[in-house]
């Protein structure tokens, strides 16, 4: 038996240029990092002794003797690409999936990372994260982009580049302290409702050769934030947020709504800098920057919502038993 613990992701800038479409000829960049919640799961021989073969546990229980019996899409896609038979999966997490955090591509990886290590495979943090993409993005056909992959596979604070011909993971060098200062200022508000990201990820792509301008602009951001965390006003980092969010609510309609709107509205006006939905948008988690002395007030003005204190990781997609091994 063994369990892989994959952890979700925040993104600060660059996100929509990390889609094929935009860095195939453009060049993409993204700045984020992982937190300390994640998703579960766990696998293990299914003894012979049932009149089904597997079993996958999540918000259903599926028992099936083939792959294409799956319903859930990723996992049949993946119990095809890497063939297991008398296997028992079980999926759990932190925060809701279609949540802005990742979680599908977190799913992903600590599935495929799982099902090597049934085989006695353990393959690179890269080819992990590009077998997650391809599954993802070719197998199952879901529109979006491939930073969250990287992400869960790699873990910490990055700096992301993609190019048609390489995807590069560095992390941003800077210090204990600064990353400290940065998450004292960083709250993450739960909306309230989940949204589909397929749909909006597919408009956001279509609208592409549209948008290219804001998607330059949202991809130089990465570097600016990067140089204010390396030595600039941490405050200025909470103004950047705001001014990327303007940018990328410009890329789809779907990409927000009048009550987001409003929310965001209230927040600023309480003393939010600057913060943006999560993953596609459309709902979800909002992640703000709020200055500390701001942050009781903005909790009390907002109790009605759920905020969800968190801590940067590095560890990224691991084990935390491998038979018998902790």
């Amino acid at each position: 038996m063994l369990i892989t613990r994959t952890p979700f992701r925040v993104s600060f800038f660059g996100g929509g240029t990390d889609y094929y479409d935009y860095y195939a000829n453009c060049g993409g960049k993204v700045l984020s990092t992982t937190i300390d919640k994640y998703c579960y799961l766990s696998l293990r021989n299914l003894p012979p002794f049932f009149d089904y073969k597997n079993q996958f546990t999540y918000s259903r229980i599926e028992r099936f003797n083939s792959a294409e019996e799956v319903s859930h899409p990723l996992v049949r896609a993946a119990l095809q690409f890497i063939p297991t038979d008398r296997i028992q999966l079980a999926y759990d997490a932190d925060l809701p999936a279609s949540s802005g955090i990742g979680s599908s591509s977190a799913f992903a990886v600590g599935l495929l990372q799982g099902l090597h290590a049934m085989r006695d495979e353990y393959p690179d943090r890269m080819t992990l994260a590009k077998e997650a993409i391809h599954l993802e993005r070719d197998l199952c056909g879901e529109a979006g982009g491939v930073q969250d992959q990287l992400a869960a596979a790699f873990g910490g604070l990055n700096k992301m580049t993609f190019t048609s011909d390489a995807f590069t993971v560095v992390p941003v060098q800077v210090s204990e302290e600064r990353k400290k200062e940065l998450q004292r200022h960083l709250l993450l508000l739960f909306t309230g409702f989940t949204h589909f990201s397929g749909a909006v990820a597919e408009e956001q792509r279509k609208n592409i050769p549209s948008t290219i301008k804001q998607l330059d602009e949202m991809k130089a951001m990465v570097d600016i934030a990067e140089e204010i965390l390396l030595k600039g006003d941490m405050n200025d980092f909470g103004r950047l947020l705001n001014h990327t969010w303007e940018l990328k609510r410009s890329l789809s309609n779907r990409i927000t709504n009048y009550e987001t709107d409003l929310l965001y509205a209230r927040l600023r006006n309480a003393g939010a800098l600057g913060g943006k939905l999560l993953g596609a948008g459309s709902g979800g988690f909002m992640l703000l920057f709020v200055p500390p002395e701001r942050q009781d007030f903005i909790l009390k003005s907002f109790s009605d919502f759920r905020f969800v204190p968190f801590a940067f990781e590095s560890c990224g997609s691991g084990f935390l038993y491998n038979d018998g091994n902790e």
